[in-house]
């Protein structure tokens, strides 16, 4: 009996996807629930996972080809053998015959790279696959750049295809600078009173609720009261009208090899510490592993982005569009400062909110930036409120 290896649904309004790599090859060995394949949407990616056991019996689709909503793209047969597998490729490769998958047909095509110089491919019976002819045109393989190429730099680019993350996330920022008047207002913070606090009480509140005490929570539980004072940066434009929301949805951008995607806390001003803490990280593993859901990234009435991990000092965030604002965290670093007349070392960090001037004013916007401050620097208010 013979199953076939169908692309899933992957949520509303997404009905095509790319195939990012196949985990099995024909002739495997395949049990239930064996991981298959993995695609990658615009949004997310999405593991298959083997509905039947048996054999890989035959691939329809390489990696790199994208794909359709209910289209075929392979088949497990459930009582084959891994002899009769061997019959699935052609069984005869003369010395001067070469084998290439579809993906790496265009892929030696697009590079001009010249398939007679090269040995036998690492896929079934020799086959050449899209990672083979991709290490032939890199450095010190015999393969020849296209012809638009600076002959100068022969051997030493590669070209990749864009995933379709990576392409969406291009598309939403470029659409994002190009419809929203984007401005963007700094201030800075001094870290002391929360770093105090959270070296306070963080083995208790790991203790007690099974997972660590983090920056993000305080950030979050701030801007959510900032947001109800100054309705219009949780707000968006649509057409000609302003719609107001009156809950409080924040984004959290998280970096992942894929790209940023942005997960969604909802009703966050109704969440304990504990809570957005224990969801930032649940968020953290699923978008390293590929697993967030159409439902984790859908909506968001805001969002935070902390460009501090990777060491960033200041920058000037772009909008998550349909919202209106970001607020960009930074670095924390220990700085000179003026407190009482007296210069001392404190533990600072820059903020800086990115706003759409069409819908916020720029009194709004530091009125918002300067009551994250405060708050952040009076944090046992925002412990008090939860």
């Amino acid at each position: 009996m013979v199953t076939n290896i169908i692309v899933p649904s992957m949520g509303e309004s997404i009905s095509k996807a790319t195939i990012s790599k196949w985990y099995k090859k024909p002739g495997d060995e395949v049990k239930v629930n064996d991981l298959l394949l993995e695609l990658e949407t615009e949004k997310v990616s999405l593991e298959v996972n083997a509905t039947s056991g048996g054999y890989l019996q035959e691939i329809l689709c390489d990696s790199g080809n994208e794909v359709t909503v209910g289209q075929i793209i392979g088949n497990i047969d459930e009582q084959i053998s891994v002899s009769k597998i061997e019959t699935i490729e052609p069984a005869e490769i003369t010395s001067t015959e070469k084998i290439l998958s579809p993906a790496a047909q265009n892929i030696a095509i697009e590079r001009n790279v010249d398939i007679d110089k090269l040995e036998n491919g690492s896929g079934k019976n020799g086959r050449f696959t899209k990672n083979d002819i991709i290490a032939a045109a890199s450095p010190g393989v015999s393969a020849v750049v296209s012809q638009d190429a600076n002959q100068d730099n022969a051997g030493r680019e590669t070209r990749q295809k864009m995933t379709k993350l990576r392409q969406t996330i291009a598309q939403r920022l470029k659409d994002s600078q190009n419809t929203a008047a984007i401005l963007t207002t700094f201030n800075e913070v001094d870290m002391f009173e929360v770093i105090k606090l959270r070296g306070k009480y963080k083995e208790y509140f790991e203790k007690k609720y099974g997972t660590k005490l983090g920056f993000m929570s305080f950030f979050v539980k701030a801007c959510t009261v900032a947001l109800q004072e100054l309705p219009n940066v949780n707000a968006q434009i649509q057409g000609d009208e302003i719609i107001y929301k009156h809950y409080y949805d924040i984004g959290v951008a998280v970096g992942t090899d894929h790209g940023l995607v942005v997960p969604i806390l909802r009703d966050a001003d109704q969440l304990h510490f504990s809570e957005i803490e224990s969801m930032i990280a649940d968020f953290a593993v699923k978008a390293k592993t590929g697993k967030l859901s159409m439902s984790d990234l859908t909506g968001g009435t805001f969002s935070i982005s902390n460009g501090g991990v990777y060491g960033s000092m200041l920058s000037t965030p772009i909008i998550n569009p349909p919202q209106s604002a970001i607020l960009g965290m930074h670095k924390i670093q220990e700085r000179p400062v003026a407190i009482d007349g007296q210069v001392v070392i404190r533990p600072m960090m820059y903020l800086a909110l990115s706003y759409d001037h069409r819908i916020i004013d720029g009194k709004e916007a530091v009125t918002f930036l300067v009551k994250v401050k405060n708050l952040l620097e009076q944090p046992e208010k925002l412990l008090l409120e939860t």
